[in-house]
């Protein structure tokens, strides 16, 4: 049970990253090899950690900052001894979303490794 709170709060750290166009917590809650990878509007995307957290940054004002509501809701968690998969679905600059989290934990502590994800239209 440790483990899926611990999982949780990496999903909460991400989409607080989001919210608060915050490069900072965007690293803390991804893997530094991890990937950000899918489709926007049609167009491929495919970024690293640091490209991620870049564009999260550049999202100014925040939506916190917009008093925007924080919409997010994970409807799955499976956890595999060390790796883990979550199904989150999000709303983020007025895009609903539905990421796919893979989580691994290495040191004893949960990370993003990769996110795929889907704009729902």
């Amino acid at each position: 049970m440790m483990d899926k709170k611990m999982i949780e709060a990496g999903v909460e750290l991400y989409y607080d990253s989001l919210h608060e166009s915050s490069a900072e917590k965007v690293h803390e809650a991804f893997h530094a090899n991890a990937r950000i990878t899918g489709y926007l509007h049609g167009d491929f995307m495919d970024m690293s950690v640091d490209q991620f957290a870049d564009f999260v940054a550049s999202q100014q004002p925040s939506p916190a900052e917009n008093n925007v509501e924080k919409v997010w809701n994970i409807t799955s968690c499976k956890i595999n001894g060390a790796t883990a998969a979550v199904m989150l679905e999000e709303t983020y600059l007025g895009i609903k979303f539905v990421d796919t989290l893979s989580f691994l934990k290495v040191d004893n502590d949960w990370r993003i490794y990769n996110k795929l994800f889907h704009v729902v239209d």
